[in-house]
């Protein structure tokens, strides 16, 4: 009688051996200064640089790609999650003013494919590489019987450093600042469900490979994969060339949910709607799912995906700046004095374009 072993359970240890080979091209393209040996060990190296912080923080950051995840699956296509599971950390940890140092992911299937994997971890790679960190180390797991078969799950995890002197908390924003949006490359990684839910199942499901009018050409999957835009560099750009008291990062919650968590007590972001053009994407959504316009702006990013608040007179070379890195970018609004003295900071956005800036 036969020996029942770890792969008759579900568990192939030579595939993963395969894949740790696959992948090893990849971490040693992200590489910078301070990584310390290669993967494989059981733990990631990294060096900070003697003397160049006089009060480094460290700043972390977690976050996974979620069910966009199912797209991917249904398209057959997994090169560019990996570049979402890398945005979604990075640019939490980019927005306190930190500087991303190195990624860490997790990669959890039924039964482990290695050349697929290895296209979700070149994926990975490209993310850290426009971030500007390493890919550190990282985690595959087999878990037969957890995981529908053909699936995996994503998880990853930044680390990042800043001057503590240096740290963007939202303290310094002040009553008559400029909002910022920077725009988004689509849904990002959040409001999948609902996405989902409207454009892809229901009675009259579109397919993947289908190209609605509304998307100028491009098929569903083309639009629903487009990764997660990165805003390290951006975000560079912006601290040389102005004062930046705030930053957010619009993710699950949208404006309404993400301005306000850098915002000081007293304080509201005036957004005004009709200061930047909204993707065809989030109108399919809305028509076909019959939303109303709160729930938009409360699920998704509709169309920016980050927010920096300037002084006013910052803003124009700002913008500036952001336009010569290729990152399109607008004013969408003001910070005025809060609805109640001391109440929580607050978003209102309204209907009309913003007033005229007065010189």
């Amino acid at each position: 009688m036969a020996k029942l072993t770890y792969r008759d359970a579900g568990v192939d240890i030579d595939e993963g051996d395969r894949l740790v080979e696959l992948i090893k091209p990849h971490a040693a393209s992200t590489k910078r200064p301070g990584v310390m040996g290669g993967l494989g060990g059981f733990g990631g190296l990294f060096a900070l640089t003697p003397g160049r912080y006089r009060e480094p923080v460290l700043v972390s950051g977690t976050d996974g790609v979620g069910t966009k995840l199912k797209v991917a699956f249904a398209a057959g296509r997994h090169g560019t999650v990996g570049i979402d599971l890398v945005a979604m950390s990075v640019n939490d940890v980019c927005v306190t003013g930190a500087e991303p140092l190195f990624f860490l992911d997790y990669y959890a299937t039924s039964r482990l494919k290695a050349e697929e994997a290895a296209e979700v971890v070149a994926g990975i790679a490209e993310g850290c590489r426009q971030a500007g960190c390493a890919l550190l180390g990282g985690e595959t797991a087999e878990l037969p019987g957890f995981y529908a078969p053909g699936e995996y799950d994503l998880a990853g995890f930044a680390v990042g450093i800043v001057e503590r002197s240096e740290i963007i908390d939202g303290s310094k924003v002040a009553v008559g600042d400029a909002v910022l949006g920077l725009a988004s490359t689509g849904l990002h990684s959040n409001g999948y469900s609902l996405a989902r839910k409207v454009l892809l199942e229901g009675g009259s499901p579109l397919a993947l490979a289908e190209v609605p009018p509304e998307l100028g050409g491009r098929t569903l999957a083309d639009v629903l994969l487009e990764p997660t835009r990165i805003y390290a560099r951006a975000i560079a750009s912006l601290r040389a060339a102005a004062d930046v008291r705030a930053l957010a990062h619009i993710t699950g919650g949208g404006l309404p949910g993400n301005v306000p968590r850098v915002l000081p007590v007293g304080t509201r972001a005036q957004l005004h709607l009709a200061a930047w053009p909204l993707p065809p994407i989030f109108d399919l959504i809305r028509r076909r799912g019959e939303l109303d316009e709160a729930e938009m702006y409360r699920t998704l990013n509709m169309g920016i995906g980050l927010c920096a608040v300037v002084p006013a007179a910052d803003a124009a070379k700002a913008l500036a700046a952001l336009d010569g890195l290729g990152q399109t970018a607008y004013r969408i609004g003001t910070i005025v004095p809060g609805t109640h003295p001391g109440a929580e900071a607050d978003v209102t956005l309204e209907p009309g374009p913003p007033p005229a800036v007065t010189k």
